[in-house]
């Protein structure tokens, strides 16, 4: 397993008013960076099952998980040497992130899910 490297943001740099939140949506704010955690926090590791639980394109995907990574969400261990594939998991930061995702999963219930009849 790698270590995790962290990026840290200072909010008196980001526009507008300067807030830990702003921070932290700096790094993880992106839709597509947030359904990546949710699928690693649902046990799936492998890009291609990544790839299919968010529904986005592999391009995408892949720029998240080095975002992820280099904010220190995620790691990687590879798991096939030829040709090399990863395996993702959360991090400790990716952990505690688990609940903001669960939360706005519990939001989008109550407020934004169209309820059915």
């Amino acid at each position: 397993m790698t270590t995790p490297t962290t990026v840290r943001i200072d909010p008196t740099r980001l526009p507008g008013r300067p807030c830990p939140a702003a921070a932290a949506l700096e790094l993880v704010g992106e839709r597509w960076a947030l359904l990546v955690v949710r699928e690693l926090s649902f046990g799936i590791t492998r890009f291609g099952d990544i790839v299919a639980g968010t529904g986005a394109p592999r391009d995408r995907i892949a720029a998240r998980l080095r975002s992820l990574q280099e904010a220190g969400v995620v790691e990687r261990s590879a798991y096939q040497s030829s040709p090399v594939r990863w395996d993702y998991r959360l991090t400790d930061s990716g952990r505690d992130l688990v609940a903001v995702v669960d939360a706005l999963a519990v939001w989008g219930r109550r407020h934004a899910v169209v309820e059915s009849s």
